[in-house]
């Protein structure tokens, strides 16, 4: 059977209806909002929470994904609160949940767990904000990029040199992806796309796992503007980016992260042009301080968000670093009386 005549989801053709009415919302950053919980070393083992059963002596704090297994409860309240915020869809916290990332913490035995568990945890919060309000709402088994490229060495001294290969990753997406599935995810969203080789894997990767499991998700591909060149770090403009990645008719395809708002507006106007699906945009909350730190507060962000859909560019919002539940309620809110973007039929040339 071909990839495309496995029959689609309920929660596929449940979200296709919903993007025909309204711009849907995408939750907010993890990261700033777990950095404010204050956890330290022993938390991230599970202090307070549930112990890690998978050891390793290496140190854990800075490795939010394990979060999902030692303080299950402290991610379920950040996706309940971005969900009553206004979120029709909430990332996994699933964004270095390869055996390839996980390799750094020593933890690559533990990424089936944090897959299957990071859609659990997702899917009680959902479900929470469900009970008391009566909104469907979506969970999206979230895909980072890795901490390597496929496409490009790491050594100035020797360019043919690659860390990865396009079969490292492939397994290892797949291994990822696998689990998201189990745990309950109605969406895969690969995001955060620097090198578009590694997310043709991660596609081919959602492929195979779809066949596997006999039925076809919704897949959302975001990537991302390095600079002011308005290209990928691997090169591609928008519309490269884009023909790159048409073949999987994904459901959306978008930019996030790296830029706020303001400097995305005329990338995405770029993709919005040229892309026959739906269109997703998640900026951070301005550029980073020199501290680190995001100054644009909701408000600010709401408002440049609110130009993409009042020009018929977007059919997806949300953010990304930096941005908070108050800055999704802001966007949710600015966005609330404009219609989605209408796809556009392109031609395409005879052979």
């Amino acid at each position: 059977m071909h990839l495309f005549d496995l029959p689609k989801t309920p929660a596929f053709s449940d979200l296709e209806q919903a993007a025909r009415d309204r711009i849907l919302i995408l939750d907010g950053a993890m990261g700033t909002q777990i950095q404010a919980l204050g956890f330290d070393e022993e938390d991230y083992r599970g202090k307070g929470g549930q112990p890690c059963e998978h050891p390793t002596d290496l140190p854990q704090k800075g490795n939010n994904d394990l979060l999902i297994l030692t303080q299950p409860r402290a991610l379920e309240d950040i996706h309940y609160r971005y969900a009553m915020a206004g979120s029709d869809i909430v990332e996994t916290n699933t964004f270095s949940s390869t055996t390839i990332a996980q390799a750094d913490y020593g933890l690559e035995a533990a990424v089936h767990d944090l897959n299957a568990e990071g859609a659990r945890v997702v899917r009680r919060a959902l479900d929470r904000a469900t009970a008391e309000d009566g909104r469907p709402r979506w969970v999206a088994g979230a895909v980072g990029p890795t901490n390597r490229t496929a496409s490009m060495s790491p050594d100035v001294n020797d360019p043919g040199y690659r860390a990865v290969t396009f079969d490292d990753l492939r397994v290892a997406y797949g291994q990822q992806i696998r689990g998201l599935i189990e745990g309950g995810s109605d969406l895969i969203l690969v995001e955060t796309i620097f090198d578009t080789l590694n997310a043709k894997a991660a596609l081919f990767a959602c492929f195979e796992a779809f066949r596997e499991h006999g039925k076809r998700l919704p897949i959302m591909i975001s990537g991302t503007i390095t600079d002011a060149s308005g290209r990928t770090l691997s090169g591609q403009t928008p519309t490269a980016f884009w023909h790159s990645v048409r073949h999987a008719s994904p459901f959306t395809v978008g930019l996030n992260c790296a830029l706020g708002a303001a400097a995305m507006r005329p990338h995405l106007a770029e993709l919005s042009s040229v892309a026959d699906a739906l269109i997703c945009a998640y900026p951070n909350a301005g550029l980073p301080n020199a501290f680190g730190e995001y100054d644009e507060g909701p408000d600010e962000t709401a408002q440049q968000v609110a130009t993409f859909a009042k020009d018929g560019l977007v059919n997806v919002v949300g953010g990304c670093c930096g941005t908070t539940p108050e800055h999704i309620q802001a966007i949710a809110e600015a966005v609330a009386g404009h219609a989605p973007r209408v796809v556009p039929t392109l031609e395409t040339a005879d052979a």
